[in-house]
């Protein structure tokens, strides 16, 4: 890799157990640290440290290194779809630098170091941990300066619109897609939530959210139609706008019982296995080039169930990556 991208990324913070040549290795023996010797990975993992910029008090900026450390519980053996992760190639280029006091500069650099590794691995997955959601903004700002030419699409699960108004709360977690129609990164057109419900967005939002366009659907309705109807939908819809997917799995979609460590974390809510299906689902299709998971603060989880449940996420999302390129029928 060149230099260039350590000006904005730390290298990871700590060494796990990286044993090579294993026969049924654990993800922490599979995923390695970036070194130079791999030119084109088929997924580079990206840690975004920041939680300052949430709304909510959080400490979701621990929660790549808490990823992290929870990779020894995994095998890369799913069970589910019979396929084996370790012949997929991921790298972990490290952590996004991040300043003490001064949250733009934090956001520059995350916008800097996803510009970066786009120069350097065009061809790979980006798969970014965060982090409050206010990250995503800064990731898909970075992606489309790399890319100038390439039209966006945001697939988002999430409790909420994330459309509050910038010169309200500023670039905070409650604002990502809002900083992203209104800086003209993406169309509103071009945005596919699911998982809203309940009594945790304003009528106000809902309100933007129909003048511009963005797609969504509740909770109340994916039960009805069923998440994968649901998310084959949104897909296919997207795929025939845009040129990338970029998906955001804000934690808090999940509903509290299953996620307790989201900050905003709220009853009524996807289960765990809707929520896997889903991003699997995301990772089958070969627009899809890109996602995070944010909003995720291990210091309020419990028997380490939301990290976990988040790791989860991340390999069953690789699962569908690893069909895909290896074009195979599961």
């Amino acid at each position: 890799m060149s230099h260039e991208i350590y000006q904005w990324v730390d290298r990871p913070p700590f060494m796990w157990d990286q044993k090579k040549d294993v026969n049924e290795p654990k993800v922490n023996e599979w995923i390695r640290v970036y070194s130079g010797e791999t030119k084109n990975p088929d997924v580079v993992l990206l840690g975004v440290p920041l939680s300052r910029s949430s709304i909510s008090a959080s400490a979701a900026s621990e929660n790549p290194d808490a990823f992290r450390r929870a990779w020894k519980y995994f095998q890369t053996y799913n069970l589910d779809f019979d396929v084996d992760l370790k012949d997929l190639e991921v790298v972990d280029v490290g952590n996004v630098k991040q300043h003490v006091t001064d949250i733009r500069k934090c956001h520059e650099n995350i916008k800097r170091a996803m510009n970066s590794i786009r120069g350097e691995f065009p061809d790979s997955i980006q798969l970014s941990v965060g982090g409050d959601h206010s990250i995503t903004a800064m990731l898909v700002k970075g992606w489309k300066e790399a890319h100038p030419k390439g039209e966006i699409g945001i697939l988002q699960f999430d409790t909420h619109f994330d459309l509050r108004d910038l010169k309200d709360f500023g670039p905070t977690n409650g604002t990502p897609i809002r900083n992203l129609i209104e800086s003209g990164t993406i169309k509103g057109s071009n945005v596919y939530n699911i998982g809203l419900h309940g009594f945790f967005n304003a009528k106000s939002l809902k309100e933007y959210a129909d003048e511009h366009g963005v797609h969504y659907v509740t909770m109340r309705e994916v039960r009805k139609k069923g998440i994968e109807n649901v998310v084959q939908n949104a897909l296919s819809q997207l795929a025939e706008k845009v040129d990338t997917i970029y998906v955001t799995v804000d934690m808090d979609v999940l509903d509290i019982s299953y996620g307790p460590a989201a900050p905003a974390a709220t009853p009524g809510g996807m289960r765990t296995d809707e929520l896997f299906e889903s991003v699997y689902l995301a990772g089958l299709h070969e627009k899809v080039k890109a996602m995070d998971i944010v909003c995720l603060d291990p210091f309020r989880d419990v028997a380490e169930s939301t990290v976990k449940s988040g790791v989860h996420v991340m390999l069953s999302f690789l699962t569908g990556v690893y069909v895909r390129k290896k074009d195979l029928t599961v």
